[in-house]
């Protein structure tokens, strides 16, 4: 891996030097690995795409908030994972001095803003803590490396959030909105929902009392699903006593038997089977899969407890939903605590990489009508001609009109007069 990342290392910095060194048009053009240009057809679908969502989450009642581009590390990191803090740029504030952003996630920042809004909402008991608000919003990010073979380091992000209700009802009303809005795109067949739910884990490092350096190990050995090592992980920790020792092969357990949780509930120890939260854990992710196989009829749905990515940010359910043969998901979710307010407030929410999701929606290409430059010249003053240009336009219809005589777009339609009217007349 060294080597492949001198490889590489050399080549960027050869291409700087390039850059440098010959100023050529076509290098001067060139953009940083993971950065594009989303050009006509593509920028247009995915604006279409993101007007599409965003409308059927305001529909359903979310807010949307548009947070800023750049902010203060000490509010846009807080509480944050390292693989957050990883993925920010940073840069000084010329103004005062201070560390600044680029945000890799917006959802921070929803909850910056829920910190400081939700005391103006209004709860039938009168404790704001409770109050229960939601929010959506769409917005481009930035990365420092690209996730995936091929990723984006700018994707435009989606997302919604429900803040203020512990409640499982609602985490099903975001997965109510979430089909909405993967039905609106026809891509409901197509997906399959993988849910997990981290205090199960959270449960069993407190009841055994591991480091947090142990707790590190466990979550990359879950992540690389390393069974091997896993195993010698637990076979050690049980020879340590006490309830670790008891609790050891629960940790291997949840690889194990992880996606099922009939088997689940069955094959772990006596101990953790008494703990509470693990208890309710597994009650709510069987309401919650009995729940989204009854709603998300065409969707696969399996289960996964030892999917922790994020467990230092999440606290319940966790979910990602990957669309096709796709290798990385579309969207991801779940529970969390806002790190941001003096109260205990819980949230659930999800996001969405409209980059790809783009990428499963067809185009319909739109009419694009043209007033030839002749008949331009010749009608101008023809009041007849304006009107039917502006309903044209009025009705949704694209339509240009020749500045010259070498000015011909590539349009499906022409403007002319024709049987006593301005007709669009394919060409």
């Amino acid at each position: 891996m060294g080597e492949a990342f001198v490889n590489h290392n050399q080549q960027h910095f050869g291409t700087i030097a390039a850059l440098e060194g010959d100023n050529t048009r076509e290098q001067a053009w060139l953009l940083p690995d993971g950065v594009s240009d989303l050009l006509h057809t593509e920028a247009l679908k995915q604006e279409t795409l993101r007007y599409q969502l965003t409308q059927i989450l305001l529909s359903h009642g979310y807010q949307l908030v548009s947070p800023p581009f750049i902010e203060y590390t000490e509010s846009l990191l807080h509480n944050a994972s390292e693989d957050l803090k990883r993925q920010t740029f940073r840069l000084i504030d010329q103004l005062t001095g201070c560390l600044m952003g680029l945000r890799a996630d917006i959802t921070p920042q929803i909850a910056r803003i829920d910190a400081y809004l939700h005391n103006n909402y209004a709860t039938a008991d009168g404790k704001t803590a409770n109050a229960v608000a939601r929010y959506c919003y769409a917005g481009h990010v930035v990365y420092t490396l690209p996730k995936g073979l091929f990723g984006s380091r700018t994707p435009l992000q989606l997302g919604a959030e429900i803040f203020g209700a512990a409640d499982l009802t609602a985490d099903q009303a975001l997965f109510d909105v979430l089909h909405a809005l993967l039905a609106s795109t026809q891509l409901v067949s197509q997906c399959h929902i993988d849910i997990g739910h981290v205090a199960i884990f959270r449960a069993l490092v407190k009841q055994a009392d591991l480091s947090a350096s142990q707790q590190d190990e466990l979550s990359k050995l879950y992540a690389n699903k390393a069974l091997p090592e896993l195993a010698t992980f637990c076979q050690n920790l049980g020879v340590q006593g006490g309830q670790a020792a008891q609790l050891a092969q629960d940790f291997y357990t949840l690889v194990q038997d992880g996606n099922d949780l009939a088997r689940l509930q069955a094959n772990l120890s006596p101990i953790a089977q008494q703990n509470a939260d693990i208890a309710q854990a597994l009650a709510d992710l069987q309401a919650l899969v009995a729940y989204l196989r009854q709603t998300w009829q065409t969707a696969a749905v399996s289960v996964d407890v030892s999917e922790l990515q994020g467990y230092h940010y999440h606290t319940g359910v966790v979910f990602q939903v990957y669309v096709g043969n796709d290798a990385l998901p579309l969207v991801r979710g779940g529970r969390f605590v806002n790190p941001h307010s003096v109260h205990t407030r819980p949230a659930t929410g999800f996001s969405a990489d409209l980059t790809r999701w783009q990428n499963h929606v067809t185009a319909i290409p739109a009419a694009l009508i043209v007033v030839p430059f002749a008949t331009w010249q010749a009608h101008r003053q023809d009041d007849s001609l304006q009107a039917a240009i502006a309903k044209l336009r009025a009705n949704g219809q694209a339509v240009v009109v020749a500045v010259n005589e070498y000015d011909m777009p590539t349009a499906s339609h022409e403007l002319r007069w024709q049987n006593g009217d301005w007709q669009a007349v394919a060409r």
